[in-house]
């Protein structure tokens, strides 16, 4: 009977409030992910959407996930977490061979690189004058990477004090490399628990700096730079978006 009252309250639900009805328990989530309420919903927001047959998402439901932005995505409430409880394990592999491994302090990818070597004053003066808050760790001493190589990184962020660990990337693979601007880039999608299951197409950026040698071939990696530019330009806004990651 429960099934029967859910399937006749979900179509008169908005996106959101549907949205938040799949966290309330595994039931309501099966329930609510019923193909026609969100067919309702896209033919809603999009019209057009009614006469497609098929489309690569494949349900309805994903169609509107994977559209969907929130309209208050610069409102958030303040932040529960603080860079100064936060830290953060990045591994990077070339040809699966570990050339860097680093626990960060969240103080340090916040406060960034205020004070440049010459070493490396050239690649980071971009993001000394460029917008948006981004999380930037100078690599001193540098390692070298042929531009050949496969190259992976892996960043998970941590509590200090407590065991709870979130994963942003996991051994991504470079595939990117802007010589003009000495950056090598990879974009990943952040996974979010089924609390935010409106949550997706939220990327992360983690980009190396690096020097030439002389040799083209060959990248002298001076620093790592990480941000959410997508959806958060500020502290505040990273924060709370560390804070929506699936913590375990």
């Amino acid at each position: 009977m429960a099934w029967e009252i859910l399937n006749l309250v979900f179509p008169l639900l908005e996106d959101v409030d549907l949205a938040s009805c799949m966290a309330v328990s595994r039931e309501w989530r099966d329930v609510a992910r019923d193909d026609y309420f969100w067919k309702c919903l896209c033919i809603k927001r999009w019209p057009s959407t009614y006469k497609m047959s098929n489309f690569p998402t494949g349900t309805y439901y994903k169609l509107y996930r994977n559209s969907y932005q929130c309209p208050n995505s610069r409102r958030l409430l303040s932040p529960r977490l603080s860079f100064d409880d936060l830290e953060f394990f990045i591994d990077i592999w070339s040809e699966g061979n570990l050339v860097f491994s680093k626990v960060v302090p969240g103080k340090v990818l916040q406060d960034g690189v205020k004070n440049p070597t010459p070493r490396t004053i050239n690649v980071l003066s971009y993001l000394l004058e460029g917008p948006g808050f981004k999380m930037t760790l100078a690599v001193e001493p540098g390692f070298s990477i042929p531009m050949c190589d496969t190259i992976g990184v892996s960043v998970i962020v941590g509590y200090k004090d407590s065991s709870k660990v979130a994963q942003i990337v996991n051994k991504s693979i470079f595939d990117y490399v802007d010589q003009t601007s000495c950056r090598a880039f990879y974009f990943d999608y952040l996974n979010f628990p089924h609390l935010y299951p409106l949550a997706s197409g939220i990327r992360v950026c983690i980009s190396f700096l690096f020097l030439g040698n002389g040799n083209g071939d060959v990248a002298e990696v001076s620093g790592i730079v990480m941000d959410f530019n997508d959806v958060a330009n500020t502290k505040e806004e990273v924060l709370c978006l560390l804070d929506r990651l699936d913590w375990k």
